[in-house]
C-alpha cells in the first residue's frame, strides 16, 4: 500500500486536539442545501433498505462524475451532517449520491431480526448491484465513514478482482480496521462520554427490536452494558451469526481483506482520533492499490475548515475525479 506523505491538513484554530474536532464537526457543524429522494429496496432475505439520492447541481450533465454511494458510521443515517457535508461536496463537483441507510437506521425499523453491523457488505453489496441497474455505464464511487469505511473495504476486500466493473474507486475515513482493538479503545475512561451515547442509542434500538420480536430478544441485564463487547457478545454477534463478539470482531474487521482489494481506495485516519489505535491502520505494504494518509489532525470523522467544505470532502472529490 503506498503511504502517501502526510497531508498538509491541520485543523483551524482554536480547534485542536482529537476530541474537540470530533465533536464540533459532529455535534456544532450545520450542512444546508442537501434535498434528498427516498427509495426502498428489497433485500434476498426478505428486508428493506432506504437509499436517499441527491441529484448534481441543475445544468451540471457536462461535468457529471458518476454515481457516489456514501455510507455512514454507528448509529447513523443519511442525514447526518458528516454524510450531508459530503454529500453536498460531491453534488456541487457533478456526483449523483446515493446515501444509504443501514438496517434500521432509516426513521423505520427493519423487518428481521438481525440489524445492522460492521461486516453487513452483503447489503452494501446490493446498493451497489442496484444503483448499478439503475445508472447503467456510470461509474461508480464508494465513501465510507468509521463503520461504513470498514464495510466499504470489506466488501471490495471480499470481491477483490470480482468487483463491479463500474466501482472505479473508493475513499474511506476513521475506519476501526481492527474492530476488537477499536472496541478496546472506546472501552478507555477517555472515551466514556461518546461510549455512553452510543450504548444508549443501541439499547434503545434493541428494545424497539424486542417490542417487534416477542420473546426472541433476552433483555436481562441489558441495562448493565457498559461497553461494545457486552452489547456485542450479547446481541449483535448472535443476531448476525455469529458466536459472539471476539467472533464477530475477528470475522467482520477489514483489515485482513485489504491485501485482496483491486480498486484504487484512499483510506485516511487522523492520528488524533480518539476511536483508533495504531493497529486500526491497514499495513503501509498492504496492497498497491490502497493509498494510506495519515494527518495529524482530523479527529473521528471530522476534519473541519472554515468555509463551509471540510478537507475529507474536498480530499474525496479530489480522488475520486482522478479515477471516474
Amino acid at each position: 500500500m503506498p503511504l502517501n506523505p502526510e497531508p498538509a491538513y491541520r485543523a483551524p484554530f482554536p480547534l485542536m486536539g482529537g476530541h474537540l474536532q470530533t465533536v464540533y464537526a459532529s455535534e456544532v457543524r450545520r450542512v444546508r442545501g442537501v434535498e434528498y429522494k427516498r427509495e426502498r429496496i428489497d433485500t434476498a432475505d426478505g428486508d428493506f433498505l432506504d437509499l436517499d439520492w441527491s441529484a448534481a447541481r441543475e445544468g451540471d450533465d457536462d461535468v457529471l462524475g458518476g454515481v457516489a454511494i456514501v455510507t455512514h458510521g454507528l448509529e447513523g443515517h443519511s442525514r447526518r451532517t458528516y454524510v450531508l457535508g459530503m454529500v453536498r461536496a460531491l453534488n456541487r463537483a457533478g456526483w449523483e449520491v446515493v446515501a444509504w441507510n443501514l438496517r434500521g437506521c432509516s426513521g423505520e425499523m427493519n423487518r428481521l431480526v438481525r440489524f445492522y453491523h460492521s461486516g453487513a457488505s452483503d447489503d452494501l453489496g446490493r446498493v451497489v448491484e442496484h444503483v448499478a441497474d439503475r445508472r447503467p455505464g456510470q461509474p461508480l464511487a464508494l465513501v465510507g465513514f468509521s463503520l461504513g469505511g470498514n464495510i466499504t473495504l470489506k466488501y471490495l476486500g471480499e470481491r477483490g478482482d470480482d468487483a463491479p466493473e463500474a466501482v472505479r474507486c473508493a475513499a474511506v475515513f476513521s475506519v476501526p480496521c481492527d474492530l476488537k482493538a477499536s472496541a478496546l479503545r472506546m472501552a478507555e475512561p477517555g472515551n466514556g462520554v461518546y461510549m455512553a451515547r452510543f450504548m444508549h442509542h443501541l439499547k434503545a434500538k434493541v428494545r424497539a427490536k424486542a417490542r417487534l420480536f416477542p420473546g426472541e430478544l433476552d433483555l436481562e441485564g441489558l441495562d448493565r452494558m457498559r461497553d461494545f463487547r457486552a452489547f456485542d457478545d450479547r446481541f449483535t454477534g448472535p443476531l448476525n451469526g455469529f458466536g459472539g463478539a471476539e467472533e464477530y470482531w475477528r470475522r467482520c474487521s477489514s483489515k485482513p481483506l485489504v491485501p485482496a482489494i483491486r480498486r484504487p481506495t484512499l483510506v485516511v485516519a487522523a492520528r488524533n482520533d480518539p476511536f483508533l489505535t495504531p493497529e486500526c491502520h491497514p499495513e503501509a505494504a498492504a496492497s498497491e492499490w490502497v493509498y494510506l494518509e495519515l494527518p495529524r489532525h482530523g479527529g473521528h470523522a471530522g476534519f473541519p475548515q472554515w468555509g463551509g467544505t471540510y478537507w475529507s470532502e474536498e480530499r474525496t472529490v479530489d480522488f475520486a475525479a482522478q479515477w471516474a
